[in-house]
């Protein structure tokens, strides 16, 4: 049985707290979508982008509202369930390329992005014309 394309979007302050909030959501969207047996990497997935896209967001000079009413620099998060995928993007104010870099045996970050590849059945990010990116990766969904 087919079901319809599933989605849901959330804005969330590019805050150390950002990934724990995204992680929560990503949860309640997969339980009501009846997509238990993905939380777990899509919750890896999306905590590793959202962190991305926090310390991305972090560098911005400039005085950022995306979309806020307090000012406050933001990122998006937007899961969709299509037959047999499961996209996650993560919308950042950066219009740096994701940087993917080898980390050392010591480095405590630079692996994100490794594992990002490692899990999904594809990524890669988008530069968007009014600015910003939106980085997104694809995972099956097995049946």
């Amino acid at each position: 049985m087919r079901t319809s394309p599933r989605s849901g979007c959330m804005l969330i302050a590019a805050l150390p707290t950002a990934a724990g909030q995204a992680r929560a959501y990503t949860r309640w969207a997969l339980r009501s979508w009846r997509l238990d047996v993905l939380i777990d990497t899509a919750e890896l997935l999306v905590s590793e982008l959202v962190t991305n896209a926090v310390t991305a967001t972090g560098t911005v000079t400039c005085a950022v509202r995306a979309g806020r009413r307090d000012g406050k620099p933001s990122i998006y998060l937007c899961l969709s369930a299509f037959a047999g995928t499961l996209l996650i993007e993560v919308w950042d104010r950066s219009d740096d390329p994701p940087d993917r870099r080898t980390a050392s045996d010591d480095d405590e970050n630079g692996r994100g992005l490794f594992l990002v590849q490692a899990l999904s059945k594809d990524w890669g990010y988008e530069s968007l014309h009014s600015g910003g990116k939106i980085v997104w990766c694809e995972c099956p969904i097995l049946e």
